[in-house]
């Protein structure tokens, strides 16, 4: 049987992206309006949102952080659910990397403090290369 322990963060940090989804649009737009900005779909990427204020372009940039590594934390979860390794590490491991990527997109949105945003990024990063490599020994 999958395990639900194992795929409720994979669920959390999906409903995360969905709110900071909203969160960039409920700044983006406003700021638009704010500008008059006229959207060409013809200008180069990103010119014309380069010209929003950096607090707005924030919650882009980590809405699209968002869909970069969480991809990895995505398949390694759902295959570790999918071997029944629920072991209360890897639910452990797979919690703690939810938490610090909310952090890291609290962080990402809000403040201009990159240091804090990389230490956030690298601890997920550890805490997603064991859940890789627990994987790994479950398959191997």
């Amino acid at each position: 049987m999958i395990s639900k322990n194992l795929l409720s963060p994979v669920i959390a940090l999906t409903a995360w992206t969905m709110i900071m989804w909203l969160w960039m649009y409920l700044t983006r737009i406003p700021a638009i309006f704010k500008m008059k900005m006229k959207l060409d779909a013809y200008a180069p990427r990103g010119e014309q949102m380069s010209l929003l204020p950096a607090k707005v372009r924030w919650k882009a940039d980590n809405y699209n952080h968002l869909m970069e590594q969480p991809t990895v934390f995505y398949a390694v979860v759902i295959v570790l659910a999918l071997l029944s390794a629920d072991s209360s590490l890897n639910t452990t491991l797979a919690w703690t990397y939810v938490i610090l990527r909310i952090f890291h997109s609290i962080s990402q949105a809000t403040i201009a403090n990159v240091n804090l945003r990389f230490v956030l990024f690298l601890i997920s990063s550890l805490v997603l290369s064991v859940l890789v490599v627990n994987a790994l020994v479950m398959l191997f």
